[in-house]
């Protein structure tokens, strides 16, 4: 088994020191890039985000758009619904008339009956 010695706290210290001196030459050393490619760079970047909000107000239409047919549709729903309360309640009104006609016709037979009954006797 070999041995395994830690480096010391210097060592390190100048390790680290010689990383970042190469990471900086590095980037120094780096060609630069010309106008024209900066120009075409910020024209693609401008163009992707007309692009993006192209896309956004697209959305928001849509989105309008779909939000306007549900408000349509509930207050269809609604309308309907009011409707259907009052033709249950019309309903409900005539077939109550209808009994009380009944009633009073039934009524009216035993009256009749009744006094046709006095009448013979």
């Amino acid at each position: 088994m070999s041995n395994f010695k830690d480096k010391s706290f210097k060592e390190r210290l100048s390790d680290s020191a010689a990383k970042k001196q190469e990471l900086l030459q590095r980037f120094k050393t780096a060609p630069k890039l010309d106008e024209a490619e900066l120009a075409r760079r910020k024209a693609e970047a401008e163009a992707t985000e007309a692009a993006r909000l192209v896309r956004l107000a697209e959305k928001k239409a849509t989105q309008a758009a779909e939000d306007h047919r549900q408000q349509i549709e509930q207050a269809e729903a609604a309308a309907e619904a009011e409707e259907r309360k009052v033709r249950d309640r019309e309903d409900r009104k005539a077939e109550q008339s209808r009994l009380e006609e009944e009633r009073k016709s039934a009524r009216d037979a035993r009256y009749a009956a009744r006094k046709a009954r006095k009448k013979g006797t």
